[in-house]
């Protein structure tokens, strides 16, 4: 009995200073790591200029099969079209084209960056691309229905694992089927 009397002056002690304890937290919430000194804030993203393009003709298409389910749409990419913008964007216009052979065209932009990022441009009106008012960038997808997207920003313009646009020349090749499949596996050379 006389040990439990002495021991609640401790334990009194003990409960008082439990809120004196909590009060002074040193963890801080959300904190940033420390940064190096060498490291410095690189420069923001900055979108360059771009004009539409000439409305595609049949001989300039070539046609990619995105990867997964089959689709009934076939999906072309105008060769004339194709291209790196100095803001490293790849542009380029796309021709969906249903079983009847009807077709939407858009006028495209795609980021080459870790998640993908595309914007549209332009949508194909008789004849002519009518501008989009307000074509913001948006994160790329990986399901249908715009799993096409995914897989020319994956497969077919951006170097695996390096987030910048293939040389047009690869980019052509990849669509065409005759670039060798290990480049386009997203994994380091050996």
């Amino acid at each position: 009995m006389i040990d439990r009397i002495s021991s609640w002056p401790w334990l009194l002690l003990l409960a008082l200073a439990l809120p004196a304890a909590q009060a002074e937290n040193l963890f801080v919430p959300d904190a940033s790591p420390p940064v190096p000194s060498s490291v410095t804030e690189g420069t923001p993203w900055q979108e360059g200029s771009s004009t539409l393009p000439p409305w595609p003709q049949d001989e300039d298409l070539i046609e990619f099969v995105p990867d997964g389910p089959r689709s009934d749409l076939r999906y072309f990419i105008d060769e004339r079209s194709l291209q790196v913008g100095t803001d490293q964007a790849v542009r380029f216009t796309l021709v969906a084209q249903g079983p009847s052979g009807a077709r939407n065209l858009s006028f495209e932009g795609i980021r080459c960056t870790p998640q993908g990022s595309y914007r549209t441009y332009a949508y194909g009106v008789d004849g002519r691309f009518e501008p989009v008012a307000s074509g913001d960038w948006q994160r790329i997808g990986h399901r249908a229905p715009e799993r096409w997207r995914h897989d020319l920003w994956r497969f077919h313009f951006c170097v695996p694992q390096g987030f910048t646009p293939r040389p047009r020349q690869d980019m052509l090749r990849s669509l065409q089927g005759r670039i060798n499949p290990r480049q386009n596996m997203g994994f380091q050379a050996d």
